[in-house]
């Protein structure tokens, strides 16, 4: 299926915002905001969109420096920052009760989202999100200041490669074709990110505390991937049992890359729970 997407930026706080949206006909439906994970885009979701935009109206945004948003070399890049960015794009739309669904490291975003926020929030979709995840070690906290480190940084993630970030991160590897190489390739196109990721290395402050996240009493769906490599489903259950208000699911045969894998059953467990 060959998706148009309605493109725009704004700029928020000094730096461009990517976004996507998809209003449905009935204003009265709820609306959607879709969060990636870490050196993500609105690309992962790709394949849900599709499905979510003809029941919901459906946001989707690039966290800077992601994707086609800004990657600015002045921007705070701690996960509290990053959610107001969204909060403040949320206000700029006239959007004042939505619904989170966050990938990965967006599940984090989602959750600082509905700590700072939670009269903003009426729902939160958790895929496979990061947690627990302690601040980095000091020293290559230290190190990120040193001249030249984002070439470090760029050095490393090409160390990797797209195939095996790629391997990693979905079970079924026969659905890696060169559309999914070149689309999670693009944003890395520009050699800003990786000053901007070396930032990132400074300001990210680790995930929400257990006692942070049992004062989260927003109504939360969790679902996981059982052959996750990069967030095992134990890192899921454990959230479960700290968000108060939380239902869990995990899906047979699916790693960490949730919403390429089982779009069809993403969709419909979200449309039981919104």
């Amino acid at each position: 299926m060959t998706l148009v997407s309605p493109q725009f930026k704004v700029n928020v706080q000094g730096i461009d915002i990517y976004y996507e949206l998809y209003p449905h006909k009935d204003r009265n439906k709820p609306v959607l905001v879709l969060i990636h994970g870490f050196l993500s885009s609105t690309f992962s979701y790709r394949r849900l969109i599709p499905l979510l935009k003809e029941e919901y109206t459906v946001l989707a945004l690039d966290l800077p420096p992601f994707g086609r948003s800004g990657k600015s070399t002045k921007m705070t890049y701690s996960y509290q920052n990053l959610a107001h960015v969204v909060i403040k794009l949320l206000n700029h739309l006239n959007y004042f009760r939505v619904s989170l669904v966050g990938h990965s490291m967006g599940g984090q975003i989602s959750l600082n989202i509905a700590k700072q926020c939670p009269d903003l929030i009426d729902k939160i979709v958790l895929l496979s999100s990061s947690g627990y995840m302690k601040r980095l070690p000091s020293p290559l906290i230290y190190s990120s200041y040193f001249p030249f480190f984002h070439l470090y940084v760029k050095r490393h993630l090409a160390k990797q490669g797209i195939d095996r970030n790629l391997y990693n991160v979905v079970h079924d590897h026969s659905i890696i074709d060169e559309d999914m190489r070149k689309g999670y390739l693009e944003p890395f196109s520009d050699d800003n990110i990786f000053r901007a990721l070396t930032r990132m290395i400074r300001h990210r402050e680790g995930d929400l505390t257990p006692e942070e996240l049992r004062k989260i009493e927003t109504s939360s769906l969790l679902i996981w991937g059982q052959e996750d490599k990069v967030v095992p489903i134990s890192i899921g259950e454990r959230l479960h049992k700290d968000l108060p208000n939380s239902s869990f699911i995990s899906l047979t045969k699916t790693g960490h890359l949730v919403p390429e894998e089982k779009p069809l059953l993403v969709h419909e467990r979200i449309a039981q729970f919104i």
